[in-house]
């Protein structure tokens, strides 16, 4: 069975996460915590492979996804350097 790819990155000035599809074309949605937008990605992923013609009736009812999360800070060097 496939497991699906999604990739997450925070957006700072909306403050939410954004999701994309790299393997479920048309996903594209938001959460304001990795786990709002986790259950929303357990409800589109399996929606939008249907509706693209996808899934297949052996696919069967569980389709595993990794979501793969990417955000970007600033260290600071102490002044001991």
């Amino acid at each position: 069975m496939k497991t699906y790819t999604v990739q997450a990155f925070w957006d700072d000035e909306a403050k939410v996460w954004c999701a994309e599809g790299v393997d479920v074309p048309g996903l594209c949605t938001y959460g304001n915590t990795i786990e709002h937008l986790m259950q929303k990605l357990g409800v589109m992923i399996p929606e939008l492979l249907e509706a693209n013609g996808i899934l297949t009736a052996e696919d069967g009812d569980d389709i595993p996804f990794k979501l793969l999360t990417e955000t970007t800070a600033i260290a600071h060097r102490s002044g001991d350097a």
